[in-house]
C-alpha cells in the first residue's frame, strides 16, 4: 500500500497531478478540494495516498491530509459508491461541508453532485451518519497534526483555460454539455482553470 508521497509537481491536468519522486513519475488523481491547496508547478509536494488496485488499472487517489483520505475510504465502503464517485463527491464539496451535508440529511444538495441519483444520496446519508457516529469527532478538524504542503498558489495550467476546465469536469462525471454550460456560465476572460473549475463546482451546488 502507497500511503504517502513527497516529491515535485511535474504536472497538473486537473483532476489528475505528476509527482516526481527521486526519478519516477506518479499520477495522482485528486479532488478538486484538494488539488486548489497544491503549490506551483516545480514545487514539492506532500501527498497522503488510497491505492486502488482493479484488473484494468492500478490507481492513486490523492489528499491533503489524512482527515480527507480517511473520507474517501468510508465513502467507498458505501453500496454503489466507487473511487471515481468518491472523488467527484469531494471535489464538488469539501470533507467538512460533506458531512455536515449529511449531518443535515440534505438529500436535495448530494444530488447535485455527478452520478450521484436520489437513492444513492438517500443511502449516503443512512449509512455515513452511521459511520460518523464511530469515529473521533475532530476527524475532520483543520490541521490533524499532519505535515502540510507548500503555500498555495494560483497555478496557470497550459493550454486554453475553458478548455480544460470543461475536460477536468467531463473526468469528475459531468456530461460534456453540462461541464460546458457550467464553464460558460462563470468563465472570465483573465480566470485560470482551476478558478474556473472552483467556480463552477460552486454554482453547482
Amino acid at each position: 500500500m502507497i500511503g504517502r508521497l513527497r516529491g515535485i509537481i511535474l504536472e497538473k491536468q486537473p483532476p489528475l497531478v505528476l509527482l516526481e519522486i527521486q526519478g519516477v513519475g506518479y499520477e495522482v488523481h485528486m479532488p478538486m478540494t484538494c488539488f486548489y491547496a497544491l503549490p506551483e508547478t516545480g514545487l514539492e509536494a506532500i501527498i497522503y495516498t488510497h491505492f486502488v488496485v482493479r484488473e484494468d488499472a492500478q490507481l492513486l487517489f490523492g489528499f491533503t491530509n489524512k482527515q480527507e483520505r480517511a473520507l474517501f475510504r468510508e465513502l467507498i465502503k458505501v453500496n454503489g459508491v466507487g473511487p471515481k464517485l468518491a472523488l467527484a463527491i469531494l471535489s464538488g464539496m469539501s470533507a467538512q461541508q460533506f458531512v455536515n451535508t449529511v449531518e443535515r440529511q440534505e438529500i436535495s444538495a448530494l444530488v447535485k453532485l455527478p452520478g450521484v441519483g436520489t437513492k444513492t444520496a438517500e443511502r449516503l446519508v443512512v449509512e455515513m451518519k452511521d459511520r460518523f457516529k464511530g469515529m473521533n469527532g475532530d476527524l475532520f478538524a483543520l490541521g490533524g497534526g499532519d505535515i502540510p504542503l507548500a503555500p498555495a498558489a494560483s497555478s496557470k495550467i497550459a493550454g486554453d483555460p475553458e478548455s480544460e476546465a470543461v475536460a477536468a469536469l467531463v473526468s469528475l462525471g459531468y456530461k460534456p454539455q453540462e461541464a460546458s454550460r457550467m464553464v460558460s456560465k462563470v468563465a472570465r476572460p483573465d480566470a485560470d482553470c482551476e478558478s474556473i473549475i472552483r467556480d463552477a463546482l460552486r454554482a453547482a451546488l
